[in-house]
């Protein structure tokens, strides 16, 4: 049976996170060995999306109340407070993208997410981020706000969750 696991990101993972997030960097921010170390610390989520057996991808998420400096961070902190989980970034290798691996990942996100009322995230507009918004969108995302400037603007998105049960 072949499926997917997030595990947490280990010494051995640094090299291909930081590959596959430059492959992928018009759409997300830099990473450098100093800086994935620093999210890594903050992060709630720092996992390798593995799928059978082989790793496919990185996802970053955060809790509230923590010193992270993205300004994307700080508005839905602005906004909601204690209410509301942030996935920084979800990248998956070209290989392993429209097999619903990023679908699972989701659920299981969005499951952790449930606490916190919502699950917060950006998309980029400009340059446009079209395949994802399309995803986020059908997922039941909504736009909230944008940030930007410079040549990039990103819609601030949001998906109401039910809290545990």
């Amino acid at each position: 049976m072949i499926e997917e696991t997030l595990r947490p990101i280990e010494a051995d993972d640094r090299a291909f996170v930081l590959e596959l997030n430059q492959r992928n960097v018009e759409v997300l921010s830099p990473l450098d060995p100093a800086r994935l170390d620093a999210l890594i610390g903050l992060a709630d989520r720092a996992d390798v999306v593995e799928y059978d057996g082989r790793s496919a991808g990185f996802v970053l998420t955060f809790g509230p109340g923590v010193d992270y400096d993205s300004d994307n961070y700080r508005w839905f902190s602005r906004e909601y407070g204690p209410d509301f989980y942030y996935l920084d970034r979800i990248v998956l290798d070209e290989e392993f993208r429209r097999t619903g691996i990023g679908r699972a990942v989701y659920d299981e996100l969005e499951r952790r997410a449930a606490a916190y009322s919502r699950m917060a995230l950006e998309v980029n507009l400009e340059p446009p981020n079209e395949g994802s918004l399309a995803f986020h969108r059908r997922r039941g995302y909504t736009e909230v706000g944008r940030l930007g400037g410079a040549g990039k603007t990103v819609a601030l998105m949001t998906r109401e969750l039910a809290g545990p049960s």
